[in-house]
């Protein structure tokens, strides 16, 4: 085990006034996830999971830089018909997707769905990853469910014609990226789901 005050102080400087607001629901979720990660403790080299590892330079405060990844070295998906959903650095880019709408889908940024007291993902966000901290804790994993301000939330209500591609592109060599996205498939229902792209500098 990591010595509890250097876990705790490093949890507490990553943690520290970043928990993003919202309605009722993703506020309570946000908030039991941060609850999780402070009694977890952000991982440290002297945990036994992670003793051949060491995470620092996924718990620091700050990401180590990075230089940006030229778009033409991303591998595409030319050849299948999809539906594209791009983020820059982790934000949301209109202007590189399509729109987000396609029969049997329904999509929602999770920063829209965030400002709403009542959403269909408040039974899936956060809970998903609650109940993944065993047999082995996931302390970033509940870090994103804490800090995650953007992302989709994806529910399939059909058999969708079109894949649906999420697309990550990395233009600033700072940026420090939390993505959170929720698909929920309903029974009868199927999607082909496409991820390509290196991100951000750090990419969560």
């Amino acid at each position: 085990m990591a010595r509890p005050s250097v876990k705790s102080d490093a949890t507490a400087l990553r943690l520290a006034g970043l928990v993003p607001g919202g309605g009722t629901w993703v506020r309570t979720a946000r908030a039991e996830a941060a609850a999780r990660v402070r009694a977890m403790g952000l991982p440290h080299r002297r945990d036994e999971y992670w003793r051949y590892t060491d995470p620092a330079s996924l718990s620091d405060p700050a990401p180590i830089p990075a230089a940006p990844f030229p778009v033409s070295d991303i591998p595409e998906f030319d050849g299948t018909p999809r539906l594209k959903i791009t983020f820059v650095d982790g934000i949301f880019a209109p202007g590189l997707s399509d729109p987000l709408a396609e029969a049997g889908l329904h999509i929602t940024r999770l920063t829209d769905a965030a400002a709403r007291d009542i959403h269909w993902a408040q039974d899936l966000f956060g809970r998903l990853e609650s109940a993944g901290q065993t047999p082995v804790e996931r302390p970033l994993a509940a870090l994103n469910s804490a800090l995650a301000q953007d992302g989709v939330l994806i529910r399939v209500t059909g058999q969708v014609a079109r894949a649906v591609n999420l697309i990550y592109l990395h233009d600033n060599a700072q940026s420090d990226a939390m993505l959170h996205h929720v698909i929920r498939v309903e029974p009868g229902a199927s999607l082909t789901l496409l991820e390509n792209g290196p991100g951000a500098a750090r990419l969560n």
